[in-house]
C-alpha cells in the first residue's frame, strides 16, 4: 500500500515545491475509480495497484479514497511540482 506524504515530508525530502495541485472528485467519480482500483488489486492478488495515467504518475490508494469520502482527507490526492519540472515553451 502506498502512503501519502505530508507537505512537510515533501519539503524535507525534495525541497520546496513551486506548485501544489489538489485533486477533488465527486462521490460518484470516487466510487467508480475505487471499483476499478479494487479490481486491479483483486486480479493481481494484491501484487499490483492501479494508478491514473496523466503526464505524471499519481498513485491513489483505495484507503485514500475511503478517507476522502469519509471527510478525513481534504483532497483525493496532491501533485507537487518543482522548478525543474516546469518546462518553458518558445513559439518560433
Amino acid at each position: 500500500m502506498s502512503q501519502r506524504m505530508t507537505l512537510q515530508e515533501v519539503i524535507n525530502e525534495y525541497g520546496t515545491p513551486q506548485i501544489k495541485l489538489d485533486i477533488h472528485a465527486r462521490r460518484t467519480e470516487c466510487l467508480k475509480l475505487r471499483e476499478r482500483l479494487m479490481a486491479i488489486r483483486d486480479l493481481s492478488q494484491a501484487k499490483e495497484q492501479g494508478y491514473l495515467d496523466i503526464d505524471c504518475k499519481l498513485f491513489i490508494d483505495v484507503d485514500d479514497i475511503d478517507r476522502y469520502l469519509s471527510g478525513e482527507l481534504d483532497t483525493l490526492g496532491e501533485i507537487y511540482a518543482f522548478p525543474e519540472d516546469v518546462k518553458s515553451f518558445k513559439e518560433n
